[in-house]
Formats: structure tokens, sequence, C-alpha cells
């Protein structure tokens, strides 16, 4: 919801750089995946680690389908939960010195779900329980496609590690949770569908293994943006979770999961320099704003540090963030040598940069300024920040 603002005004009245959110363009993004999902009957756990912002969530819930929220962080979970979301999925693999805090979210009324993948750290996490007389409440999480951490739906140790929690009295086995990060990585509807519809096979297959062991596994957790949009049927599914549909980036743009046209998170920067001699424009728009996330590098399409558009957000013939210093974004052309278009580029004057990656992008700021669609700010949003 919009909260009045005394803050409001033009982009001319802003200090660059700030990030710029366009409200109806979240909209649009966050009313696709609630469709998306409604017409499979799913649910959607949003991973909000990319806003890291009440409001957002807010829109988020208020755009229906939902049960519960995604963190990334515990810093995340505080806050979140101090807003009035108790339905709490840290998503990051729980290491022993945070339990701690974990037990004290759950002490104060936080349904705090907690994910490992390790005998190890399931023993651990059984022994704590114990000791503080608190129920930990645990999701094993799954290596789905090989991209990052989990444990595999057909290893031995999926067993043991859900007997450890089971049958301890002071841990819930909640279910089980996959993250299809390789998604990032695919060009094209096919292999999007083909590893959607492998994130969800394996862990079916992982759940169908645990219950028939004789433990429970009510909950089946899948997710990644890519996939969430991508996939057909969720038979065997509980929830979805996603995060960066709400902005969407360069990344995903690359990916074809979403158009540049949707991306709804800007950098407003300020032209402060030309280096004629060497074709480039100077902004105020260093790495410190822009991230150094390249994520496109390795896409067909190159942005460098982001895409280039006018205070308008129209783009200004194929002009990129080539380089970057803390401070300083060079600007320059992608795939030529003609020169730059100065007078779209005055002095003075204001560009939006589209972001490669809009989750570490937006790590850069305490704040959204939020626009409408004439690019008139209409309200600032703070976000939280840390671990």
């Amino acid at each position: 919801m919009i909260h009045p603002s005394t803050d409001t005004g033009s982009l001319g009245d802003l200090t660059t750089p700030c990030l710029l959110l366009d409200l109806q363009r979240m909209r649009r993004n966050i009313e696709r995946l609630a469709q998306h999902l409604a017409g499979l009957n799913g649910t959607l756990r949003p991973h909000v680690k990319t806003s890291k912002c009440i409001e957002v969530t807010r829109e988020i819930l208020a755009g229906g389908h939902v049960n519960g929220i995604t963190v990334s962080t515990l810093q995340e979970a505080e806050y979140f939960f101090a807003h009035g979301c108790s339905d709490i999925l840290y998503a990051v693999g729980i290491v022993p010195a945070k339990l701690a805090a974990v037990a004290d979210l759950t002490r104060r009324g936080c349904d705090i779900k907690i994910v490992l993948d390790s005998l190890e750290i399931a023993a651990a996490v059984a022994a704590d329980a114990a000791q503080r007389q608190v129920t930990h409440r645990v999701m094993i999480e799954l290596d789905s496609d090989g991209h990052r951490s989990g444990v595999r739906f057909d290893d031995d140790s999926l067993l043991d590690i859900a007997r450890i929690i089971a049958d301890s009295p002071h841990c819930d086995l909640v279910g089980v949770m996959t993250h299809a990060g390789e998604s990032y990585h695919c060009r094209d509807a096919q292999s999007l569908l083909a590893l959607a519809h492998q994130e969800r096979d394996t862990s079916i297959a992982a759940a169908e293994r645990i219950r028939a062991a004789g433990f429970p596994c009510p909950v089946v957790s899948i997710g990644s943006t890519p996939t969430a949009l991508a996939i057909d049927n969720l038979d065997g599914v509980t929830e979805v979770r996603a995060g960066v549909y709400v902005f969407f980036d360069l990344v995903m743009a690359g990916i074809g999961v979403c158009d540049q046209s949707e991306i709804a998170l800007s950098v407003l920067v300020s032209v402060s320099g030309y280096q004629k001699d060497r074709n480039r424009v100077i902004t105020d728009g260093g790495w410190m704003a822009l991230s150094r996330d390249r994520g496109t590098q390795s896409q067909a399409v190159d942005y460098g540090y982001g895409a280039v558009l006018d205070n308008e957000c129209r783009a200004i013939e194929d002009l990129v963030v080539s380089g970057a210093s803390q401070e300083h974004g060079m600007i320059s052309r992608r795939d030529s040598t003609a020169p730059l278009p100065y007078q779209q580029l005055p002095l003075g004057g204001l560009l939006r940069i589209l972001p490669n990656h809009a989750c570490a992008t937006a790590a850069q700021f305490d704040e959204f300024v939020v626009v409408d669609d004439n690019n008139h700010v209409i309200d600032r949003w703070s976000r939280t920040r840390g671990w």
C-alpha cells in the first residue's frame, strides 16, 4: 500500500545515485506469477531477500495465493517478524552458532523453519533443541540440479538425516526444499520447463522416500523465478518459492523469462563528465551503486554493469555501463565505435541504469524511491540490511 510522503516530486529533485522502483511494473510482475500459480492450484512462499522491504512484501501478499515468506538472513527474519510476518522459512543452511537466534524467534512466537543437508548439522540441531528445550522446525535441503548445496533425492544420507530429526522429541521434520539455481543458465523455454520438471520430480521423489521410511514429510517446497514461471503442473508440490520475479532484471531478460520493459528496478545516475577521446561518458553510479554483478557476461547479450536508459526509461542507442570503479560508471556503446549521442547525455543530466541482478543492486541501497508511470516520485520505502 502507498503511504503518504513529503518526499515526492520529480526525478530532478533526487540525489543520485538512488534506487528507483516502478510501482506499476512491480504490481504487474506480482500479478503475473500469482495468476500463473493460481491456474495450477499452487501456493507461493515469496523470497523477500530481493526487496528486504515490508511495503513490497505487502504488495505481494495483496496479490494473493501466498502462504508465509522466505528469507536469507536472520536479520530479515527479525525485521519481517516485527512487521507481522510469523510464518518464515530461513532458506540458508543453518550453522550451530545461529541456533540461539532461531530459538529466540521461536520462543517469541515466530514459526521459523531452518534448513540443513548433513548428518553432522542434523545432530547438532537435535542436540541444541534438547539443550534449549525448544522445538526446531527443520526442512532438508535437496540438490535437484547440482547447482549448490543440498543432498540428492536418492542418496542414502537423506533417510539418515530424516531419522535424526524425526526421532528427536524436540525437532519437527517439516519437509524438503530445493532451489533450481541452474535455471539461471537456461536459454530457452524448453530447457526451463525441463529443469522445472526435474526440480519438481526429484523433490517429490525425496518426499516419497522419506514417507515410505515412516517419517513425516508434509511440505515439498521448490522454487526459483525461472522455474516458478515455467512449471506447468504442481501435483505433489505444496509451495513454490521465488523472489526476483517481483522486479526482474537483465539476467532474467537474457534467459527469456521477462522482457526488458518489465524490469521494475533502475538506478538513477547523473552524467558527471565526458572522455570524448575514449568515446565514454562518466556518471556518478559506480559499482557501489550498481554492484559488481556481471551476470549477463555469459549470456548472448552482455550489458556490462547495466543497460543505459534515459530518465523516462527509454533505451539510448544500445548503450551500456562498460566499466565501473567505486563511485564512477563509464558508459559506452556495446558493439560500435561510432561517437556517443552526447546531445542525449548532457552534463548534469539524468540516466536510469537497469541492473544485471536485482538482488545485488538493491542490496547497495537503504531505500526504494517509488515512482509512478509518469516517473513522478510518490513514496520512499525503507529496506532492511545486514545478517
